[in-house]
């Protein structure tokens, strides 16, 4: 502790330029960072301007054939959890820095009108939107569902499919991803 009879310790200056190049640099970062995230958003927007149908033959077409490893969020536009599922969804796919078809799969509009819904799936690699009779649709997903959203199906690199409703716990995306 310092007396107020003791004087100062004598401040080591930083020259003027160093100061300045630090300020530029920290004012750099500051703007270009939002700028880039508002870039990434944008771009995450523009990316989606179509709809795939989704009938009851696409399923069967998509665990055959289809992109792994694979997150399907099956939601309607009145399901109010479902948006935060597939973020929580999304935020594990970024977070494991891996390359994954993250699809929303819109149960209850039909064609272009999905897109009206495509902002709460921000990150989608594809947007799905029922085409045909729900219930013969939903059968084909799994006999099982009881038309509870978000339904989500996980398939694995290998094939594997996992279900649940809501969003995945942490032991099942790390089965999902590994």
């Amino acid at each position: 502790m310092k007396s107020v009879s003791e004087p100062a310790m004598p401040r080591v200056g930083v020259p003027p330029a160093r100061r300045r190049a630090v300020l530029v640099a920290a004012v750099a970062v500051w703007l270009y960072m939002p700028n880039r995230a508002l870039a990434l958003v944008n771009k995450a927007r523009a990316a989606i301007k179509t709809v795939a149908p989704f009938d009851a033959a696409t399923w069967a077409s998509l665990l055959r054939q289809g992109p792994r490893p694979a997150a399907y969020v099956f939601t309607t536009t009145y399901c109010s959890t479902c948006p935060d599922a597939f973020d929580k969804l999304h935020a594990a796919v970024v977070a494991s820095r891996q390359q994954v078809e993250l699809a929303a799969v819109v149960m209850d509009v039909q064609g272009e009108h999905a897109l009206t819904h495509a902002r709460h799936y921000q990150g989608a690699t594809r947007i799905y939107a029922f085409d045909g009779f729900e219930p013969e649709i939903r059968q084909a997903v799994d006999p099982k569902w009881r038309n509870v959203t978000p339904y989500v199906v996980l398939i694995g690199r290998s094939g594997t499919v996992q279900r649940t409703i809501g969003p995945p716990d942490a032991a099942m995306l790390k089965a999902w991803l590994s």
